[in-house]
């Protein structure tokens, strides 16, 4: 039997987020969905991968162990890519509880399908860019299930990410201290702090886990004065910078660099918030970069519920706090404002005084004033020289998968 972890039409309204990366390349807590999968598996189950064709020679180049997009036998176990995995649904791959020609929903979501290769394969052995779970419920035996949580809304990658956090760190070293800390570095109660080999706290630092864990992964660096507490994650390679304000549920991805008041976010790998301003309940992709003084509103002044714009479209959250969402290699120039609830598409470059739009087409140019679109060879470029500084190497298939997105989204959008 063969494990597929597949992504679904519902995809879609995961965007912009999911531009440039598979569904399961979403984080919430300090794991990407992926890595939720292979952490819960413990090896016992090989996985395999489904991905949308313009993003598979990246991603095949980035997981050169993975199979991606192709069916090695016929009988197949399909797992939503939406998934958040944990114990329960790992102990139904691992143990293929699923019956063949079985399914098992969730509302309407498909979350676990054991099928005849047939089933998702055209007369060539393809399988399609995005999996119709609809149809396929169809084709089977349908079984509700409850309980399992799937990222299903663009903001449930925030909405979940308290609760992810504490999962994610019930499998760090805590107590565990092999960093070089210095003598005049504040360290709050040790048994909640891990400190990675190779990292660096330097004097006047602050890690305080009287409330929460404090983890700083290899080869991480902790400034002077730089205060993290209350459940922050610093992946290896990562930077809080001087006089950093770092609470309540952080995840910062591998080499980020981040500055100023941060607290319920998410940033992802190779993102840049070097500088002061307020970052909260917020989702900040990799290649990202918020320029000095860009502040985000995470809560409204009468305390409602946040609705976001999606394609011209009010979609209500029920969440009482929830700050920018943005796609990318964006960028904001200095002293910019988001309003609670703002998503920004990938490859788009905000300025201008006051707040801009409450959803910033990708591959667009202004703000307040109006919006403009970016020339795709002017992104490209930009893109190429951000990823150089971090000594990463713009590759043919990440620049195809780029110009293909910068395509496809500047021509689907509207400026005003």
């Amino acid at each position: 039997m063969q494990v597929i972890v597949f992504e679904d039409t519902r995809a879609h309204e995961l965007k912009p987020l999911v531009n440039l990366k598979p569904v399961y390349g979403l984080y919430t807590g300090f794991r990407s969905l992926q890595e939720k999968f292979e952490h819960f598996m413990q090896g016992e189950v090989t996985l395999t991968y489904h991905v949308r064709r313009y993003l598979a020679p990246f991603y095949s180049e980035q997981h050169p162990e993975c199979t991606v997009n192709r069916i090695l036998e016929d009988d197949l176990l399909l797992v939503n890519g939406r998934l958040v995995c944990e114990e329960t649904a790992a102990r139904i791959v691992i143990d293929g509880a699923v019956e063949p020609g079985k399914a098992y929903m969730q509302g309407t979501d498909l979350l676990f399908a054991r099928v005849n290769k047939s089933l998702i394969t055209d007369e060539c052995g393809l399988m399609p860019d995005l999996i119709d779970t609809r149809r396929l419920a169809g084709e089977v035996v349908t079984e509700a299930v409850t309980g399992f949580r799937l990222i299903g809304n663009i903001w449930d990658v925030i909405a979940f990410h308290g609760d992810e956090i504490l999962r994610d760190a019930e499998t760090l070293e805590l107590g565990r201290i092999e960093g070089d800390v210095h003598p005049a570095a504040a360290i709050v109660n040790r048994s909640n702090i891990y400190v990675g080999p190779g990292a660096v706290v330097r004097a006047g630092a602050v890690l305080d886990a009287d409330e929460g864990f404090v983890a700083v992964g290899a080869g991480a660096l902790v400034d002077p004065q730089a205060v993290l507490m209350q459940n922050v994650f610093l992946a290896p390679w990562s930077r809080a910078k001087i006089g950093a304000k770092i609470y309540s549920n952080v995840s910062i991805g591998t080499a980020s660099r981040i500055g100023g008041e941060v607290e319920d976010s998410i940033i992802e790998p190779f993102a840049n918030k070097q500088h002061d301003g307020f970052l909260g309940h917020s989702y900040i992709s990799s290649w990202c970069n918020l320029g000095a003084g860009t502040n985000t509103s995470d809560l409204k002044n009468n305390y409602s519920r946040i609705t976001l714009l999606l394609n011209g479209r009010e979609k209500m959250t029920g969440l009482q706090f929830l700050g920018l969402l943005m796609g990318d290699h964006s960028k904001s120039s200095i002293n910019s404002m988001f309003n609670t609830g703002t998503v920004v598409g990938t490859g788009a470059n905000v300025f201008d005084g006051g707040f801009p739009p409450k959803e910033v087409p990708s591959f667009s140019w202004g703000g307040r004033g109006g919006l403009v679109p970016y020339e795709i060879e002017k992104a490209v470029e930009t893109a190429r020289k951000v990823m150089e500084r971090r000594q990463v190497v713009m590759s043919s298939a990440y620049e195809s998968m780029f110009r293909f997105i910068a395509g496809t989204e500047s021509s689907q959008k509207l400026f005003v």
